[in-house]
């Protein structure tokens, strides 16, 4: 006898159909519009980011210079060598006056090897007027900024005699000691280098354009100071006001000074900066 198969309720219920899984879309090209907007688009962020990293770069040169300069009112000096391009960088370089260059790093950082700054000294140095441009290539930048302030302290009588008279205010003593107390106004033409994704001091020019003791004025001053050699050599006045002279130039100057005379006119001697792709297509200060 064959055994009797038995079929139970869900034996009923038909099992659902599997469909076949839909074929991907065919990919559409785009359209020559559409290829050419997306193309702009791409070119328009690529120049949005350089512009913002143009003025991310600015912003950060110009901080530069200015933490130099309060730095530098203060004495703290050893904080302004970091400052600076680091030691072997090519071309360094600094000029104060047209007595000559400092092309050794060791001759550049001496100046800022902690200026004496004894009681009754006040340097007030501040900025203004800053142009700056950076390279197309990021790498490098360039700024000139004008500069006007007072340059002050006490000298004792024994130290004062190693300065011309002019130096000082006439019959006027502090404490038993001469006065010097000048404004000056002076023009910064500087190149910065980036180095490790940092801005840095690379060359340093200081045009110093006229000075002026209060109780002369800067004509007077000019007429009996532009033939002497003191003021080009000074560095600054040390302990009790005692003149400290710059150390002999590593080179000659090949962008001259000119600070005011009273028998010549003025001329352009900082040129501005002006926009560039690379260094080796300007000029350097």
């Amino acid at each position: 006898m064959k055994p009797i198969l038995m079929l139970g309720p869900l034996a009923l219920i038909a099992a659902p159909a599997v469909a076949a899984p839909a074929a991907p879309p065919a990919p559409v090209a785009p359209s020559a519009t559409q290829a050419d907007e997306l193309a702009a688009l791409k070119a328009q962020v690529a120049e949005l980011r350089q512009i913002a990293q143009a003025s991310r770069d600015r912003a950060q040169v110009e901080n530069l210079f200015s933490r130099y300069m309060y730095l530098h009112n203060a004495f703290r000096d050893p904080e302004i060598i970091p400052l600076w391009a680091k030691k072997g960088t090519p071309g360094i370089r600094g000029q104060y006056s047209n007595n000559g260059v400092y092309t050794n790093w060791d001759s550049i950082t001496a100046y800022h090897a902690q200026r004496p700054h004894p009681a009754g000294k006040l340097i007030y140095h501040y900025l203004t007027t800053p142009l700056i441009e950076v390279a197309a290539d990021g790498q490098t930048a360039k700024g000139l900024w004008l500069m006007s302030g007072v340059e002050s302290g006490l000298t004792s009588i024994d130290a004062a005699k190693a300065a011309p008279d002019f130096m000082y205010e006439k019959d006027i003593l502090v404490d038993g000691k001469r006065v010097w107390m000048h404004t000056i106004m002076v023009k910064y033409g500087i190149d910065f280098i980036k180095q490790d994704g940092e801005w840095k001091i690379w060359h340093f020019h200081c045009f110093e354009v006229a000075r002026s003791p209060f109780g002369t004025g800067w004509i007077p001053f000019a007429a009996k100071a532009q033939n002497s050699s003191f003021p080009d050599d000074l560095m600054y006045f040390g302990e009790d006001g005692k003149p400290v002279m710059m150390p002999k130039p590593d080179g000659p100057v090949t962008m001259r000074n000119n600070p005011y005379r009273t028998d010549t006119g003025q001329i352009l001697d900082a040129p501005p900066p002006v926009p560039y792709r690379t260094i080796s297509e300007t000029f350097e200060y």
